[in-house]
């Protein structure tokens, strides 16, 4: 059993008729037959058996291509390694960002680019819980995430903690708004957040305003950011959100105010699976964001 044997068994698996896996391997049907029998001759079982027109896996067969699956993957993993190891500073940068994004990532990657030109980069946006599973699946090697989340998987580097800003438009609230309030302040206010249920941000603030024993007049969950920024400004509502929105957000006809609450706080911090490769690309990012601290 070779590595080869392995990848035309992973794609008859995937095609589930040898000759759609013979033609996407462009190579005739009756070698890829016999590389199929030489394994189930060499494993002493059958792998596959045919369901109508299509082939299905016996238990054995599952058994196989769960491993089969792992092997290429280390195959591909090793020769990427490899091969960025010998181009040097070329690869790919693979991030997630989430949808209340650092206000600094902009300059972030731009400092990067700058230490290496020749890379370049796939950066998606999304919940953090998304990014979470994109890590998982090996869709993203990095993101940065907003707290708090189960990231028993992962190995997470704090960046930065903000606090939370309520915003509205002065239709909505004509009185000036002092520089800091109380939390309790926002319970006269219908609200939006930009967090849907159960998600980070989501929660630290229903659990700050539980810890005040009130809860807050929610009227809009809306995780994309022009738009809530839009619905503030309308007066549809006032929004909490942490101070890297209030930095993004330019409009005159808006007034801010901290929200001066220990409790209410908003951690955001970079992550990746444990455990696992990194590319060179991933590695050199990680190294230029951490605290001098934590490389030694």
């Amino acid at each position: 059993m070779d590595i080869r044997q392995l990848r035309y068994f992973t794609i008859i698996v995937e095609e589930k008729q040898i000759s759609a896996a013979a033609r996407r391997l462009h190579m005739s049907q009756p070698p890829l037959s016999q590389q199929l029998k030489a394994l189930e001759d060499e494993l002493g079982s059958a792998l596959v058996e045919r369901s109508g027109k299509h082939l299905e896996l016996t238990e054995a067969g599952k058994a196989l291509y769960s491993y089969a699956l792992k092997l290429l993957q280390l195959m591909d993993e090793a020769k990427t390694e490899v091969q960025e190891i010998g181009s040097g500073f070329k690869g790919v940068l693979r991030i997630g960002i989430n949808t209340l994004s650092s206000v600094d990532l902009p300059d972030t990657l731009m400092r990067f680019k700058e230490n290496y030109p020749q890379v370049t980069y796939k950066i998606q946006q999304n919940e953090s819980a998304q990014l979470c599973s994109m890590v998982k699946s090996r869709v993203l090697e990095l993101a940065i995430i907003r707290l708090p989340l189960a990231l028993d998987e992962f190995s997470v580097l704090h960046l930065n903690t903000e606090p939370f800003y309520l915003m509205a438009s002065r239709q909505l609230i004509p009185e000036p708004l002092a520089p800091e309030i109380p939390l309790e302040q926002i319970r006269n206010y219908p609200l939006i957040l930009p967090s849907t249920e159960g998600l980070g941000v989501h929660y630290t603030v229903l659990m700050a305003c539980a810890k005040h024993r009130f809860e807050p007049r929610i009227i809009a969950e809306c995780s994309d950011i022009p738009l809530l920024l839009s619905l503030v400004s309308s007066g549809f509502g006032a929004a909490v959100v942490p101070e890297t929105i209030v930095k993004l957000h330019t409009r005159h006809d808006v007034q801010v105010a901290r929200i001066a609450d220990p409790d209410l706080t908003s951690p955001y911090a970079l992550i990746w699976l444990k455990e696992h490769h990194l590319s060179q690309a991933a590695r050199h990012f990680i190294d230029m964001i951490s605290p001098p601290a934590s490389r030694e």
